[in-house]
């Protein structure tokens, strides 16, 4: 290589070593460069050769993306301006517990969105028909009741279908046989009101079956609730789904900060340690 070249390597993960992070790997990768900067925050919640193992040989630092996801999320969860609003959806209540159990002590107001919600609204005693229910579950989500915004009313659908039938229905109507796939407008409003007078707002998981138009509504009034605030409030959207949404809807540009990370996103704001964050310099 000539002085000011680039050599770009395939994809490390084709070689074992990478996700066992063999030493043996990381001290040959070592062995190409002189500093080793990390920009992989997608990444960094992995301890592999190539983002924890090199660290241990070389000078390691931050790259600018890496830099820019650690100032946004440490300062939306460490110094956050107040009112401070999380929304938090996906399919399951167990992929979020230790979201949920870090984040209740942190806002002022938590919103539940998405498939988790069916167990919150059985938890409050609503049938939920053939939504994902997990019972075992349940009196964790009723133990959060007090502390969160859930569904008050539903968009369901007689199959998991894009061209499915569908309702708009109050939480206490749901049908037997029917799923759940979006909040309804009215609650939706609701959430957007909190969002509107959030100054700091979290948001990890859409609110409904965003793909398919149909099921999208929830997640687009949250997201242009979100996106209204540009300029006036801190705003942090991440986690792979939530990031597909908001660029669907050409929203990226009006959100202070978009995490490029998934499960990286998650576990910094569940709190856990990166190792490939934790390997760097402290300078």
């Amino acid at each position: 290589m000539t002085p000011g070249s680039i050599a770009m390597l395939e994809n490390i993960r084709f070689d074992p070593g990478e996700a066992a992070n063999d030493p043996a790997l990381a001290e040959d990768l070592a062995a190409l460069a002189d500093v080793f900067v990390n920009d992989a925050f997608g990444a960094a919640h992995r301890a592999h050769a190539s983002t924890e193992g090199v660290a241990h040989h070389l000078p390691a630092l931050a790259g600018l993306l890496m830099e820019k996801e650690l100032v946004a999320l440490g300062g939306a969860l460490q110094t956050p301006e107040r009112p401070f609003t999380a929304i938090v959806g996906g399919a399951k209540v167990s992929d979020k517990i230790a979201m949920l159990d870090r984040l209740v002590s942190l806002v002022d107001t938590l919103i539940i969105g998405g498939g988790m919600a069916a167990t919150f609204l059985a938890a409050q005693g609503h049938r939920v028909g053939a939504s994902i229910l997990e019972e075992d579950r349940m009196e964790y989500a009723r133990g959060l009741l007090s502390e969160v915004l859930a569904p008050t009313d539903v968009v369901v659908a007689n199959a998991f279908s894009e061209n499915a039938k569908t309702k708009l229905v109050s939480v206490d109507d749901i049908p037997d046989d029917w799923l759940v796939l979006d909040i309804g407008p009215r609650t939706a409003d609701a959430y957007c009101r909190a969002v509107s007078a959030s100054r700091t707002v979290l948001w990890n998981g859409p609110m409904g079956v965003f793909e398919w138009e149909t099921f999208s509504g929830g997640t687009r009034k949250v997201a242009e609730a979100i996106a209204d605030l540009h300029g006036t409030a801190t705003t942090v959207t991440g986690g792979g789904s939530t990031s597909e949404a908001v660029s669907r809807l050409g929203l990226t540009s009006r959100i202070s900060h978009d995490s490029t990370g998934g499960g990286a996103t998650l576990a910094f704001i569940e709190g856990k340690v990166l190792p490939g964050v934790a390997a760097l310099m402290d300078e």
